[in-house]
């Protein structure tokens, strides 16, 4: 099963005013996405930084919503932490900022596909070249044609 990994931009994605277009069109993606993470499509998984992120999220309902969303994918993944913290400290060099490098990395180290809203993220992160696909939630929909 095709895992991917969605950073916290993107899954705070439906809280955020849908008032603009392009916020309705990428909630739709999310929505379609999890929905699909649900049907056993794909493995949703993640990392520590998601937990410390979440945790920060001043908003009571949307940090306990995804704070359950996550304890909900629970599942195993073995990865090397030194490797990967060792891959994030070398896209900091790279010009990532720090919860970036980690997601990034993160993604790398489980193989799974990375999907953000964050569109200078994106560019970025192609910009590098990584080990796996990252783009936005439409696109991932495209590309796997939930759409």
């Amino acid at each position: 099963m095709k895992k991917i990994y969605l950073d916290v931009c993107t899954l705070c994605r439906p809280y955020d005013d849908q008032s603009y277009p392009r916020i309705r069109m990428e909630t739709s993606a999310v929505q379609l996405i999890l929905s699909a993470v649900e049907r056993k499509m794909f493995q949703l998984v993640w990392s520590p930084v998601h937990i410390k992120e979440i945790k920060a999220t001043t908003d009571q309902v949307e940090r306990i919503e995804l704070l359950y969303l996550i304890e909900m994918t629970q599942i195993s993944q073995n990865i090397d932490v030194q490797a990967t913290r060792c891959r994030a400290e070398h896209l900091l060099t790279l010009g990532l900022g720090v919860a970036d490098a980690a997601h990034l990395a993160y993604s790398e180290s489980l193989q799974a596909d990375l999907i953000s809203t964050d569109d200078k993220f994106v560019k970025r992160s192609n910009v590098i070249k990584p080990a796996v696909w990252i783009g936005n939630p439409v696109a991932f929909c495209e590309k796997e044609e939930l759409l």
